[in-house]
């Protein structure tokens, strides 16, 4: 049995309300106890101690959407350096999409991931599986048998669920066997050839637009979904005020939904793509100033029950073209914590409101064992300084693609230090 103590720490639990001084005693891979009142008097004598020097001690994060481009794209990123990036952004959990190559439409290549993940004893990873077969959107997948291997909800990636028969064939099926369905909320005729928001700006830089109406529509469509299968339905990163009334308006009717948001969404605007940088070419879109707002508003009254962070890993390659022939997306885990500290820094949320969307709250929708501080719980911790000074650099992250849309950002919040199943994984000193 190797027990080890933290102590001299600044305990939040987000699950619980907890933001205590306090310390935390875990054994091998669980945490045994945890307290304000834990080992006021000093280190116990017998044991091996971690000194949080006052520092946050809390859960690792949760995060919801990553994709791992392993197996297939492994120039993009292997589950080695994004499982390497995620410990140094003090992430502990990933779940992944199944959009590799070949997709996780079948068990041989979930349990692919799953092992050579474990083998690596970095970040946890969970795949998600594809709703239907190689993510074409025309036959289901074997959901029941994806989910006893492990899968932990469906979705098509980065594809949205284009027709209406086979989500409402998806909701029913996944229905029978408890399980969840992610919707990339984007209608696709109407989002077809736009490569930014539609509006003022895209007209400008003289590029075709993605009208913000494309999410809300389907967002519409698949609620009206919802209610005639009684589904669960989870929509991920929204971007725009309109999909976010939409969703507060279905919860409060008390339907089976719930959504999440990425941190560009709700710290970024159209504005940033200046002059035609692709960084900042995301899927969906950058929005307008006031979908940003409407963003932090849906975090803030709960609408919005998760933040993730939405990494995809872009080579250099696919970047460095023209904006309208750049491939989407924008690297995230290493800058998942800073930017969502924004939203305490910015006085918009408590810093256990902040941290509750990338730690509790999806690790519940999720139904992992993560997430919480708290005696029975994997010892998966991360210790934090949250008002620590630094500048988000692309070129020095752990990820093999740079393709970070935060790039030269000063930001606050630091990961001194990544616990996963009691083990140091990362060390920031080191």
């Amino acid at each position: 049995m190797s027990r080890l103590a933290y102590i001299n720490a600044r305990l939040i639990d987000p699950a619980s309300g907890l933001d205590q001084p306090g310390g935390v005693l875990s054994e091998d891979e669980t945490i045994i106890d945890v307290g304000a009142g834990l080992f006021a008097d000093g280190a116990p004598a017998d044991i091996p101690t971690i000194d949080c020097g006052g520092h946050c001690l809390m859960p690792g994060l949760v995060d919801m959407r990553v994709q791992l481009r392993e197996p297939g794209e492994e120039h993009k990123g292997t589950l080695e350096s994004e499982c390497r990036a995620a410990t140094v952004g003090g992430i502990t959990s990933i779940v992944c999409l199944p959009n590799t190559d070949p997709v996780i439409d079948d068990m041989s290549v979930l349990e692919f991931v799953a092992r050579r993940a474990r083998k690596l004893g970095l970040a946890k990873v969970y795949p998600y599986g594809a709703v239907t077969k190689g993510l074409k959107g025309e036959e289901l997948a074997e959901m029941g048998m994806l989910a006893e291997a492990g899968a932990l909800a469906f979705t098509d990636a980065v594809k949205p669920i284009g027709d209406a028969r086979i989500m409402q064939r998806a909701l029913s099926y996944a229905t029978t066997f408890g399980l969840m369905i992610i919707q990339h909320a984007e209608n696709p005729s109407l989002a077809r050839g736009g490569v930014m928001n539609a509006g003022e700006t895209a007209t400008r830089l003289g590029l075709p637009g993605i009208p913000r109406q494309a999410e809300v529509i389907m967002v519409e469509r698949d609620l009206h979904l919802v209610r005639m299968t009684g589904g669960r339905l989870h929509f991920g990163h929204l971007s725009t005020a309109l999909a976010v009334d939409a969703v507060r308006r279905a919860k409060a009717e008390g339907l089976a939904v719930t959504c999440d948001t990425a941190p560009p969404y709700f710290a970024l605007n159209e504005t940033s793509i200046g002059d035609y940088r692709t960084f900042a070419k995301l899927s969906p879109p950058l929005r307008l100033e006031e979908d940003r707002q409407a963003i932090v508003e849906g975090l803030k009254d709960g609408t919005i029950d998760a933040i993730a962070s939405d990494h995809a890993p872009q080579d250099e390659e696919s970047k460095r073209l023209p904006f309208g022939d750049a491939a989407f997306g924008g690297v995230g885990l290493e800058t998942l914590l800073a930017i969502t500290l924004e939203l305490y820094h910015n006085g918009h949320m408590s810093l256990i409101e902040a941290l509750k969307p990338v730690t509790a709250a999806p690790a519940g929708l999720l139904g992992l064992e993560a997430g919480r501080l708290e005696v029975g719980a994997p010892a998966d911790m991360i210790l934090i300084d949250p008002g620590r000074a630094w500048k988000i650099v692309a070129d020095k992250m752990q990820s093999i693609s740079k393709n970070s849309p935060f790039d030269g950002r000063p930001v606050q919040g630091q990961v001194l230090r990544t616990v996963i199943d009691g083990r140091t994984v990362y060390d920031h000193a080191h």
